[in-house]
């Protein structure tokens, strides 16, 4: 029988770990950790995954589509409308690389430390 295991917390590797918390609280809704400092913040979204976000000395953000710095990792986010969901994640300080392969289907942004993510409809 395979093991269970329930995801329980994903982090990201950033240079400023509370304004990357911020932006994923104010898009997500996440309540921020009491705890969190400049080392280390986070909160928890309503089905108990815990969003983290770690400083990193000489961090280097991702550059979509480029493969150096490589992603490593991105979350991906089902909305009920991509372009009401861009701009709200824009003006939220989201960026909006101009290679998007997704067409109608998805779209790629990036947080405010270079992470890429996506919008999916669902």
């Amino acid at each position: 029988m395979p093991l269970r295991m329930k995801l329980a917390a994903i982090t990201l590797d950033c240079a400023d770990p509370q304004a990357l918390a911020v932006f994923y609280a104010r898009a997500t809704g996440f309540e921020p950790h009491p705890g969190s400092d400049s080392d280390f913040a986070g909160g928890t979204r309503e089905d108990g995954l815990f969003l983290g976000f770690q400083r990193v000395d000489d961090y280097r953000a991702p550059q979509w589509p480029d493969r150096f710095p490589p992603q490593q990792s991105h979350l991906d986010f089902a909305v009920d409308d991509l372009d009401e969901a861009e701009a709200v994640l824009v003006e939220l300080g989201a960026g909006k690389p101009d290679h998007q392969p997704g067409g109608d289907r998805w779209r790629v942004l990036t947080d405010p430390a270079g992470h890429p993510f996506c919008l999916t409809l669902g």
